[in-house]
């Protein structure tokens, strides 16, 4: 090939493929530390390939998701707190999986950005790599791309994709079995999650507090610290009690709160009475309605309120399922019963 003077060159265009070489083998370990049985995630492919017989399935049906941090990504970046916001990622995608019966098989990532910080996003795909883990989920792989002039420096974005595995006569929610009287068990947040982060950001600046600043429902945290806990991931608590076949439905309180997530899960002519009395409102949202002025309405609309995933059990069958999820470590409690629309 003929050289041309003063050619120009795509790094001077911004965008570094030594970078974005330099970040793939940052992150090969951290793939690699997610392996499960059918997939080696191996990273560097065009593709990856997953074995569901390795598995241990017999006649599955896949079940796909993909979602975002969204805003909860300005604070982080704000912030420098890259750490976490992976998990975050990682747990949007894979309790929706569990939504459905499944389980979680394989992860993959998009990381955008205006220029590439190897460093950042290394944290950002550590964090990615432990939500898999927590998860049961293979890292496979994922895009980074860099796009000089779509980003204002600093900036970034993040998209996940999952792929889970539920067996064909398991899939929830099991609208046919569903009863009056079926009890419903929530389990407890970390916080906010990843959901309603605009309207978190809106109340602490009216609150006129610095994220650096102790939170004032946290005892021993800035305000960063506390509103950036990461999303809890349900699975490994969950999915033996959806597989006992001891889950009648299931639903991740994402956005929408709990008064527009739980219909999603419960059966035509049916509706999900909740005890708001049955827990207590964490101060973390007991504060921003404070600062806010937020109704309860709008609060039970926008945020989970302390609850992150509920199940919808027989009400035989409750004793035994609280049992094993406290036993998991959650934090787990009647809130609440079907009843007739």
């Amino acid at each position: 090939m003929t050289d041309r003077p003063n050619g120009l060159t795509y790094a001077q265009a911004g965008v570094d493929i030594d970078a974005g070489n330099a970040l793939i083998e940052a992150i090969k370990p951290l793939a690699k530390a997610t392996r499960r049985p059918g997939a080696d995630a191996a990273l560097g492919g065009f593709g990856a390939l997953f074995d569901l017989k390795a598995a241990g399935y017999a006649d599955p049906l896949l079940v796909s998701t993909t979602d975002g941090v969204g805003t909860k990504l300005k604070v982080a970046i704000d912030t420098g707190m890259h750490d976490t916001v992976g998990i975050d990622l990682v747990a949007m995608c894979v309790n929706d999986l569990l939504a459905q019966g499944a389980e979680p098989l394989l992860f993959l990532d998009y990381f955008a950005t205006g220029k590439l910080n190897v460093e950042e996003a290394t944290r950002v795909v550590g964090g990615i790599a432990e939500g898999c883990r927590q998860a049961g989920a293979a890292l496979v792989g994922g895009e980074t791309a860099e796009m000089p002039g779509m980003y204002r420096e600093g900036d970034y974005d993040l998209a996940g994709f999952s792929v889970g595995a539920v067996e064909r006569g398991a899939v929830l929610p099991r609208l046919d079995d569903q009863r009056a009287g079926d009890l419903i068990i929530g389990l407890g947040s970390s916080g906010p999650h990843s959901n309603g982060y605009s309207l978190v950001r809106r109340i602490v600046e009216r609150s006129g507090l610095a994220w650096a600043d102790p939170a004032p429902f946290a005892e021993g945290q800035t305000l960063a610290q506390a509103l950036m806990a990461p999303t809890r991931i349900y699975i490994k608590s969950v999915l033996p009690q959806i597989k006992a076949g001891l889950v009648k439905g299931c639903a991740h309180i994402t956005g929408g709160g709990l008064i527009e997530n739980p219909p999603r899960a419960v059966a035509e002519g049916l509706t999900a009475n909740f005890d708001w009395n049955a827990w207590t409102l964490p101060p973390v949202f007991a504060w921003m309605q404070q600062v806010g002025g937020v109704s309860d309405h709008e609060l039970r609309r926008t945020f989970n309120c302390g609850v992150g995933l509920i199940l919808i059990v027989a009400p035989g069958d409750a004793p035994a399922v609280l049992e094993a999820l406290l036993a998991a470590g959650e934090d787990a409690f009647v809130c609440g019963q079907l009843a007739a629309a």
